[in-house]
């Protein structure tokens, strides 16, 4: 009996080492994984494999030059530029080099046949691998990596976008936003931040709009929006444009103005107040009267000079009433004033009126600004009237 326990002890002790080591070893490489894809990882095993492709394509233009050329030596060169570190990649070149005298003396002079070693070989193999050392020495002045690079830049716009969700809102409101950047890019410097303030009794959202546009102005727009959403309910609404505009003065940019909308809503009364800093008028379309109506508050651009006043301009939503905001590249264009384009706008909410402005933002982009090369934003809030409520 105890000879058995002993052997099951053994059993498990073993069983248990194996576990630990197979765990370790899964860690160990699952660790060096990631950290190569973030590029804090060594680049050696992408070196050892494009160093093992070299013989592999000599050998192959060795036994057949028609059907693989000896200008293939420029596919790892190419895969080197994008995956290696400059030192790495001057071993990189060392070995194609050689690889390149090797097929010169074994296929033999280029002036006796075809798909031999060519002095416009060389020079493409030479371009490829000078343009290769270029891009790896920006990549590493940048810091990011090119595995890396492609990622960190999904990680913003997708920062950028979960920023502009609008939070939901109580029973008998609907709201809606679409963002639209110039030239179909992924970066706009148009922004939405919104929080629900005062025990989620109050709607505060901020439409903003950068100076420059698309790429330009992304970079911009993610700060701006980190920062403007730490401010937003951490201020009286009175006082976040006094610090935004503070925020962009301390910036010292070049182009470091903006122009931007704040709304406060009370989403029990409807009440709502609307600050401005050189932004566009917001609309209302009274649900009573079937007539949009402008919303314009006073109030200097931000990031101009310091001391700016913003007065607001106070309205209310009953059932049926609609509030849109929106930025000056939905409305405004080089053979277009914003008078033209404001009533163009409306001209194409009103179809939306009977039915109801849901899923209204984004083809309200699509048929007023479509083509417009600047980024468009479009916020709509909504009180829904009896008729929205019984179709519920």
């Amino acid at each position: 009996m105890a000879a058995v326990q002993e052997r099951r002890a053994a059993a498990d002790t073993i069983a248990a080492r194996l576990r630990m080591r197979w765990h370790r070893a899964r860690v160990g490489v699952r660790r060096s994984a990631v950290d190569y894809f973030r590029g804090d990882g060594s680049d050696w095993i992408a070196l050892a494999g494009l160093l093992l492709t070299v013989p592999l394509i000599t050998v192959t233009t060795l036994a057949n030059s028609v059907w693989c050329s000896p200008a293939a030596l420029v596919l790892p060169i190419v895969a080197g530029g994008l995956l290696l570190r400059p030192a790495s990649l001057l071993g990189l070149y060392a070995a194609a080099a050689t690889a390149l005298i090797v097929e010169s003396i074994q296929l033999g002079p280029y002036t006796e046949g075809p798909s031999r070693v060519t002095p416009g070989v060389v020079l493409v193999v030479a371009a490829c691998g000078f343009f290769g050392l270029l891009i790896a020495q920006f990549r590493s002045r940048v810091g990011v990596p090119w595995r890396r690079g492609g990622t960190m830049l999904f990680d913003l716009r997708e920062r950028i976008r979960v920023q502009s969700e609008l939070p939901n809102l109580p029973q008998g409101w609907h709201r809606e936003m679409a963002l639209r950047p110039a030239g179909g890019q992924s970066f706009s410097g148009d922004f939405v931040v919104a929080a629900r303030t005062n025990g989620g009794r109050t709607l505060e959202a901020v439409l903003t709009d950068v100076s420059g546009k698309g790429m330009d102005a992304g970079s911009r727009a993610l700060l701006l929006s980190g920062a403007f959403g730490g401010l937003l309910g951490s201020l009286p609404p009175h006082a976040f444009l006094p610090a935004a505009n503070g925020y962009l003065l301390r910036q010292d940019w070049d182009e470091g103005f903006a122009t931007s909308i704040h709304l406060v809503l009370d989403l029990d009364s409807g009440d709502y107040e609307l600050y401005s800093a050189g932004h566009p008028p917001g609309l209302q379309l009274s649900a009573g009267s079937g007539r949009w109506e402008e919303k314009a508050a006073e109030g200097p651009l931000l990031g101009v000079y310091e001391g700016a006043q913003f007065d607001p301009v106070k309205g209310s939503l009953r059932p049926g009433d609609v509030l849109m905001l929106f930025t000056d590249g939905l409305v405004e264009t080089s053979d277009r004033d914003i008078v033209e384009g404001i009533d163009r706008l409306t001209g194409e909410a009103d179809r939306y009126v009977a039915g109801g402005f849901h899923g209204a933002a984004w083809h309200l982009i699509e048929a007023v600004a479509k083509d417009v090369n600047d980024d468009r934003a479009l916020l709509l809030i909504c009180r829904d009237g009896p008729t929205a409520l019984a179709a519920r």
